[in-house]
């Protein structure tokens, strides 16, 4: 039986780390993978710009590697930080190091995504918050907030 205790992550941060963040960057994979699809993630990525109805190859095949980055955070917190916590339960000093390094790994790919997804989003986009969709509060707003909280 798995000892449940991991002292280098809890409270909110836990149900943030191990529960959250991985739902939150899988369930679009899925969404981008199977359907709607890779057009559809596409329209999203930018609100309020014309949407295409086809993508081209090379665009599609960059949505699904997005896609496949989405899916790799989600299963860094669905498995790195078990594992850490599983296999280092009687060693707080590498669980702390482990998800230190992780955490700041992860707090720099965040502000990397934050920094091209709005570089990419006309000025009046980024003003205007009620023209959000839910693509855009989760690339820019939500990903703040989990570099906020690492």
């Amino acid at each position: 039986m798995q000892n449940e205790s991991f002292p280098a992550l809890t409270g909110f941060y836990r149900l943030l780390f191990f529960y959250i963040e991985p739902i939150s960057t899988t369930v679009p994979v899925f969404m981008i993978w199977f359907f709607p699809g890779a057009t559809w993630f596409y329209n999203e990525l930018v609100p309020e710009i014309k949407s295409v109805s086809n993508l081209h190859l090379p665009a599609k095949m960059a949505i699904w590697q997005l896609a496949n980055c989405y899916f790799l955070l989600g299963l860094i917190g669905s498995l790195v930080f078990r594992a850490a916590r599983d296999s280092l339960r009687n060693d707080l000093v590498a669980q702390e190091r482990i998800v230190g390094a992780l955490l700041m790994a992860l707090a720099i790919a965040d502000i990397s995504h934050v920094a091209v997804s709005v570089l990419a989003t006309p000025y009046e986009i980024i003003m205007k918050p009620s023209s959000w969709n839910g693509a855009f509060i989760g690339n820019v707003p939500f990903t703040l907030f989990l570099f906020c909280c690492r």
